[in-house]
């Protein structure tokens, strides 16, 4: 571990008098911008929180907020009028006391609390306008006062599933088989998807989930996009396209484990976690130390968002990665002739709900639009001549799934018993949720809503017309838990992970699953040696290994020799080497150029005959991909063995010179962080210079999405987009010994030291304290803000 400090640019003392606080209260950041929050009770406590968020992050919360209830185009014009509409259409819409009670019985209290704090930031920002980020500056925009609802009416940025992948594979299976679609998709346990009775699929395209997609999409900006006049609003969906769409999906996930004292040099447990999501400045994760009489928490969560989702309380430690449930269908509706906006159900018609709603735009005049609902959810498509419109049903309409809200009962945990109450509350996302106390205890258990389909299994779009219905929500007190298991350990990495005799059919969670290679390594790492230490904790979640290279270089060093000299030099290279992506390695760079450019595009010609199929296919699961080439099939021709070995062959002769193209001629020159580089860019890059540079990087890295250190890439040109932000290893009892990064900074404004003071260590796999006695903490503090009730 490496420790520089950063540049002392900000005022080492603050008073400031804020609205709303009945006590008074600090916050003490410490070298690396971790802010360490300290009120006399809980009220404050969340107001602190919520101000400090705004002090360190207040471009970043107020851009979701808007683009969360749909308020962009008032900031930013006509061009973002269609993803504010969509963005409405996913909104809870429910009873909001219904809402509240569903996290906590104090949740109302706590979110009120929290953006009282938000909002007297706000008005600090307007009596000294001097703290005003420069993203409003150069938007020509204010940031906007929150109300309680705000935190929890939003859901279009959790992370449900699969509606996505139901579209696709009833595209595919229309006009492939289910082969090809096992090539996109594996599925887990296998079965063959049940396709209703009735229901054409075949007309379905890609194009009925531009809403959905839009809803669920980030704010991008361009200068056409913002110079949009209101008569071409429609056209502005502004979401990439469908492969980069699907490629974020697959790439989203995490790596955690907690380790039993059994298996520790300590005695105690070990808890590790390292959420796996798109890499942006500011960072998505916010680290935040939490302290009042009676609760006393740090670790990571959202900054929009009260209370913490990964980290301790001081008794018990607790983290998460996304599980497999499917909490989305997508239903397919026969209109009526006559009347368009009544739909088919239950032998008879009924009319779709519709909403008018109103918005602001800039430059504009206010805008009424409609929205409409089934019974089963927003309507995101309408096909008028063909009689058809399309909605999707996802647990968003639930009380209690706004993302991560859950936490505010299951950080509070401080017994097993206890946090398996808590989880009962997890709404969004489904989540593996990892447990470790000093108690000694760990455990592992899935959370979050999981419908049940008693006729159907949620692999394909059904009718709306009242034959496919959810039978309810599965109840938590049957989900598995594994408590104190033999082995020592619990983990996961969004692998399929339900018990081997779990009835999957009658208690539904889901078939898609991420390819398991992450999740093998993690378990060969913590099966193997002696007693485990917080360093092996750190080298796993930074560790390089590749699976699926030592898998595929079984095959590649068995093919014949071949005559080319640089099929020679190949072999040569992976003959040599460890199956580590290490950012400096020649073979990393040479077999991630044979896989991502090579061999799965020239496996998806061979076996997909229909080229119009093939980018629906993309990333690829890697899973699949093995099992292609690891059991040949007659899809490859009549001599299946002998094909995949010329394929492989051409492949690999083919990577080579692809190196000596990108990299030079000798393989001593190569590394495979000349391609693959961390970067983190803000979304107003390229838009307003006048900002200053916002992107943090590029920094040279190793791994890929299938090694523990997740940094998966674009295929276009290597660049890491997704991959661990924050990391942490918890040492349970002995607090103090924990560590953490955060990646580019714990802080959103550029002006900020520690807006991008973290990113050099991430890059270089190093970690920082995560600091929990108040003695530790004021002896590395840097910064004190004192917060005293105003007037």
């Amino acid at each position: 571990m490496t420790e520089t400090t950063p540049k002392d640019t900000l005022p080492p003392h603050e008073r400031i008098a804020v609205a709303g606080l009945r006590q008074p209260a600090s916050i003490h950041v410490d070298r690396w911008g971790i802010p360490h929050l300290r009120a006399e009770n809980e009220h404050d406590l969340f107001l602190a929180q919520g101000f400090n968020a705004a002090r360190d992050r207040l471009w970043q919360i107020d851009l979701w907020r808007k683009r969360g209830l749909g308020l962009l185009a008032a900031d930013f014009g006509p061009g973002y009028l269609a993803q504010d509409r969509a963005s409405r259409l996913f909104l809870y819409r429910g009873d909001i006391e219904a809402e509240f009670a569903a996290y906590a019985p104090d949740a109302r209290a706590i979110c009120e609390a929290f953006v009282a704090g938000i909002n007297a930031y706000v008005a600090l920002v307007e009596a000294e306008p001097d703290r005003l980020p420069p993203e409003f500056r150069a938007m020509g925009t204010r940031p906007q006062r929150w109300a309680a609802e705000d935190v929890v009416r939003i859901r279009s940025h959790s992370l449900t599933r699969n509606a996505l992948s139901e579209v696709i594979r009833a595209i595919i299976l229309s006009r492939a088989d289910l082969a090809t679609d096992l090539l996109r998709k594996n599925l887990e346990p296998m079965k063959e998807p049940v396709r209703a009775e009735g229901l054409d699929l075949s007309t379905l395209g890609v194009e009925v989930l531009t809403q959905f997609k839009l809803a669920t999409a980030g704010v991008t900006f361009s200068a056409e996009r913002l110079a949009a006049p209101l008569g071409d609003w429609r056209r502005w969906t502004g979401v990439s396209d469908l492969g980069e769409v699907v490629q974020g999906a697959e790439m989203e996930g995490s790596n955690n484990w907690a380790i039993h004292g059994s298996r520790t040099e300590s005695g105690r447990p070990i808890l590790a976690s390292d959420p796996h999501r798109a890499h942006a400045a500011p960072s998505l994760r916010y680290i935040v130390h939490l302290e009042a009489p009676g609760f006393n928490a740090i670790g990571a969560g959202e900054p929009g968002v009260p209370g913490i989702s990964i980290g301790h309380n001081g008794t018990a430690a607790f983290a998460l990665t996304i599980h497999g449930a499917d909490q989305e269908d997508v239903y397919v509706y026969e209109t009526a002739a006559d009347l368009p906006r009544h739909y088919r159900h239950a032998g008879g018609f009924e009319p779709m709900e519709v909403v008018e709603e109103r918005f602001a735009v800039k430059d504009a005049p206010e805008q009424v639009l409609e929205l409409c609902f089934t019974r089963h959810g927003p309507v995101i498509a309408e096909d008028r001549a063909a009689r058809r419109a399309v909605a999707i049903r996802t647990v968003w309409s639930q009380p209690g799934a706004a993302p991560y809200l859950g936490s505010l009962s299951s950080m509070r945990a401080r017994s097993l018993a206890e946090f398996r109450e808590a989880l009962r509350r997890w709404g969004t996302p489904s989540v593996n949720k990892v447990y470790a106390d000093t108690g000694g205890t760990v455990a592992w258990a899935p959370a979050g809503f999981a419908p049940q389909r008693p006729n159907w299994d949620g692999l394909l779009p059904v009718p709306g017309d009242g034959s496919h219905e959810w039978s309810g929500l599965l109840d938590p007190a049957e989900y598995p838990w594994r408590v104190d298991p033999l082995e020592g350990f619990v983990h996961s990495a969004n692998e399929q992970n339900m018990p081997a005799d779990w009835p999957h059919a009658r208690k539904t969670f889901g078939y898609e699953w991420t390819e398991a290679s992450r999740a093998r390594r993690i378990r060969e790492a913590l099966t193997r040696g002696p007693l485990l230490t917080l360093a092996d904790s750190t080298d796993l979640q930074t560790d390089v290994t590749s699976l699926p290279a030592r898998r595929l270089c079984a095959l590649l060093l068995s093919l014949p020799r071949g005559r080319e000299p640089e099929l020679w030099a190949a072999r040569a290279l992976l003959e040599e080497w460890d199956h580590r992506l290490e950012a400096d390695s020649a073979a990393a760079a040479l077999f991630e150029v044979f896989v991502t450019k090579h061999l799965k595009p020239r496996l998806l010609a061979a076996l997909v005959p229909d080229a119009t199929l093939r980018p629906l296919l993309l990333p690829q699961d890697m899973e699949s991909l093995l099992r292609a080439v690891e059991q040949p099939d007659p899809r490859l021709g009549a001599d299946p063995a002998r094909a995949r070995d010329a394929l492989l062959t051409e492949c690999l002769l083919a990577a080579f010179r692809d190196c000596e193209a990108r990299m030079g001629v000798s393989p001593a020159e190569w590394q495979w962080s000349r391609l693959h580089q961390g970067y983190f860019s803000h979304a107003l890059m390229g838009v307003a210079p006048e900002a200053g540079n916002l992107d943090v990087g590029p920094f040279p890295v190793g791994g890929s999405a299938s090694t523990p250190m997740h940094t998966g890439y674009r295929p276009s040109d290597f660049r890491c987009t997704y991959g661990a932000s924050v990391r942490l290893v918890m040492d349970v009892g002995e607090w103090d010994n924990s560590l953490c990064i955060n990646a580019p900074g714990q802080s959103g404004d550029p002006a900020s030291p520690h807006y991008a003071d973290l990113a050099p260590h991430w890059a270089r796999g190093e970690y920082v304290p995560l600091l929990y006695s108040r003695a530790a903490v004021d002896a590395m503090e840097m910064q004190r803000i004192e917060l005293v009730p105003a007037g």
